[in-house]
This record gives structure tokens, sequence and C-alpha cells, in this order.
């Protein structure tokens, strides 16, 4: 009875450290572009916001230690670059841009009050939440996701379920690409990774569980959280499209804004205030208290380092607060290319069984990764014309995804390799 009830509130813990400023703006807006295509980009937006982030929490279920296990087949040395990176990235875009939108959303409609103002006072209170790490699972668990999904449920539901006129057509060449890519812009790939190991050591701290219990409930959690997740994402998407023929809009933050107020009529920007804060405030949090999790463990478990590396992480999300949402998406993308499909590799190879995730295997399927998104990286940096004709000697390029099809392959060469190797050594035998 207490395992469940304790997954239980794992399960809304996670869904609400996942459900953050992207999760909520993102899904409306796709499926608003998407038109009769919705089905299509929800596939692919499931694919990357939902089925990887909770493979990551899976994998941490299994290892059960810190993110330096999650690459640390590849080398101890790749294993801290990659995870200073991963916290380099978590607490100077997706964190401060929970400020960012609950200020455009929730609070610049309705007060008068500057960005840096609400900045100072959002990631005041995210410190106390860090500070008081002990207690975080249970408040978010069982009072402030209960809530976030009521509110959402209620704006999909009557949007849903009203008659619509026809649907568009998509803008998208390839809907089910577009999902991918979008889902990108959640940072849950790398959100899984980072409040994995948030969850880990929230149990830990509690020791009440053994090894067997704690991955049992982890495992579950996610499953439950990856449901939540699919359905809320599901109706968001479905709430844009059946909209697409209807409205005229350009910006994701104000389609929410309507979509809230035709459903819930005048009351819709006050439920969907208190929304926007809740979701962006506990995504934050897990981001914040990872971070500091991280640090504290690099130097052996010294909470002074966590206290500090808490105050430096909201100190940077009031000054990276200050830029728009838009833009702080469009600063994301060169890192997001850059970090996010090493990240998919490195969730799938951790909860792949061991026989086929070999030290060899990790080492050649992440350098491969790494030197075919490359290209998609480099974009960003410099006009896309100039590597045009190196990218389109890649498969799945034009896509920003030529890493998966060389990543499977050194994945299944190098596993037959493996096999041949011990056959021979069993013959010898």
């Amino acid at each position: 009875m207490k395992q469940s009830k304790q997954t239980l509130i794992i399960s809304f813990a996670l869904f609400s450290l996942f459900f953050g400023a992207g999760n909520l703006i993102l899904p409306p807006f796709l499926g608003y572009n998407a038109g009769d295509g919705w089905i299509w980009v929800l596939i692919g937006f499931t694919i990357s916001a939902v089925i990887i982030p909770i493979l990551a929490i899976y994998g941490h279920a299994k290892l059960q230690g810190t993110m330096l296990d999650f690459a640390n087949k590849v080398s101890p040395t790749f294993a801290v670059v990659y995870s200073i990176l991963i916290y380099i990235i978590s607490i100077s875009l997706p964190s401060p841009r929970t400020a960012s939108v609950t200020y455009e959303m929730a609070i610049e409609p309705f007060f008068q009050i500057s960005s840096l103002g609400l900045s100072s006072i959002y990631f005041a209170l995210v410190l106390v939440f860090v500070l008081n790490r002990s207690k975080m699972l249970s408040i978010i668990g069982k009072f402030l996701t209960p809530l976030i999904v009521f509110l959402l449920l209620i704006i999909i539901c009557l949007g849903v379920f009203t008659e619509v006129e026809s649907i568009r057509d998509s803008i998208f060449n390839n809907s089910f690409a577009e999902g991918i890519l979008e889902g990108y812009q959640t940072f849950d790939a790398i959100g899984g990774v980072v409040v994995g190991g948030v969850i880990v050591i929230s149990l830990s701290l509690q020791g009440k569980f053994n090894y067997e219990e704690k991955k049992r409930m982890i495992a579950r959690s996610g499953l439950f959280a990856g449901i939540g997740l699919f359905v809320i994402y599901g109706g968001l998407i479905a709430l844009g499209a059946h909209n697409s023929n209807v409205l005229v809009i350009d910006n994701r933050t104000e389609l929410l804004n309507v979509l809230s107020l035709q459903t819930l009529g005048n009351i819709g920007n006050a439920f969907l205030s208190v929304l926007v804060a809740l979701a962006c405030f506990t995504t934050a949090v897990g981001i914040v208290t990872g971070t500091a999790d991280f640090v504290k463990g690099l130097l052996a478990n010294s909470q002074k380092a966590y206290i500090i590396t808490a105050i430096i992480g909201c100190v940077l999300g009031v000054l990276m607060g200050q830029f728009d949402v838009h833009y702080i998406i469009n600063v994301a993308l060169p890192a997001l290319m850059f970090i996010y499909p090493i990240t998919i590799v490195l969730i799938i190879l951790n909860v792949v069984p061991e026989k086929w995730a070999s030290k060899l295997v990790f080492r050649g399927v992440v350098l491969v990764t790494f030197i075919f998104s490359i290209p998609d990286f480099l974009k960003f940096i410099i006009s896309e014309e100039k590597i045009a004709p190196i990218k389109e000697l890649i498969p799945l390029s034009e896509y920003s995804m030529g890493w998966v099809l060389p990543a499977l392959f050194v994945f299944v060469i190098l596993n037959v390799l493996n096999f041949r190797n011990k056959k021979t050594d069993t013959e010898l035998a």
C-alpha cells in the first residue's frame, strides 16, 4: 500500500516536472499548423516528447545513479563533459523560459509588474523549494500536479468536443518529421535524464525502499506519467487543429490565450494564468534541483556546493528570463540539434539489454551520432546553402535526422561483431 501511494505521488511529480513552458505552448500551435495532418505530428511529437523521455526514466530505474552513469560507458571523461553541457543548457534555456512564459501569459496581461520583478520573485520561490529538498516530491505530487491536470482537461474537453468547421490542410511538407523536431523544443529527453536523477535521489533520501522496490516504483511512475503526457499532448494538438480554419494566429502564446478564452469564456485567462504559473514553476524547480544535485555529487556531497549551485541557477534564471519566449526558443535550436541526438541514443542504449550495449557499442554509436549531427548544428551557424551538398549525401538529413540511420547501422554492425567474437571465443574454449 505504501509503495502504491508513493508510486502515485511520483507519477504526478514526474508529470509536473516534465510539463513546463514548452509542453504547454508548443502542442496547440503544432496542431494549428498541421491541420488535417495533426495525427502525424502527434505521432512524431509523442516519440520525441513522450516515449524517449519516459525511456530515460526507465533507464534511471535500472541504473539508480546519477547522469554520469548514463554516459559512463562511453568514457568517464565524456560522461563529465556531457553532463556539464546538459546542465548548462538546462539552467540557461528551459529554466529561464519558464519564467518568461509565466510573465507573458500569466502576469503581464493582469498586473503592472516588470519582467525583472516577476523573475526575481519567481526564482526566489524556486530557491525555497530547491532548498527544502526532502519535501519537494510530496508537495509537487500531492498538490500542484492534480490542479494542473484538472485545469488542462477542462480546456481540452470543452474545446475538442465543441462543433468546429472543416480543418485546413497542413502547412508542413512532412508532418511526422515536424512533430519529432518540435518535440525537441520541449527539452523532455534532456529533462528525462535530469529529473530521473532527481527522483532517484529523492527516494534514496527517504531511506525506506530497496533497489528492486525503487526500480519498480520509478518504472511504473514513468509509464503513468507518460500516459498522462500523451493524453494532454493529444488533446492540445487536436484543439489547435480543430481551430486551424477559424483563427489567424502566428504566435504560440497568443494561440493558447485565445483557445482558453474560447473554451472558458471571460474566466479563461484567469484559469490559464494559474495553469501556466504552476506548470512552469514545477519544471524550474526540477531543473535547478537536478543541477544542484549533480554539482553536489561532483564535489564530495558538499551541501555548500548544492546551495551555491541552486543560487547561481536561480540568478541565471532571473537574467535569462528577461528575454521573450520566442527569442529563447530560437536561441535553443543550435544547442538542441547538437545535444539532443546524443541524448536520445544514450537513453536508448541504457534501456536495451546489457548484451546489446557493450562499451564498444556505446562508443561507436555515440561517435557516429555526433559526427552526423554536425550538419544540422552548422546550418544555424553558417548559411544552410554552404552545407547543402553535404546534407544531400545523408539520408533523412532534409528532416534534420541524418544521424538516425548511421547510428542504427553502427549499432547493428558492432553487435554482430561482438556476437561473432563471443561465438569464436566459446568454440576455442
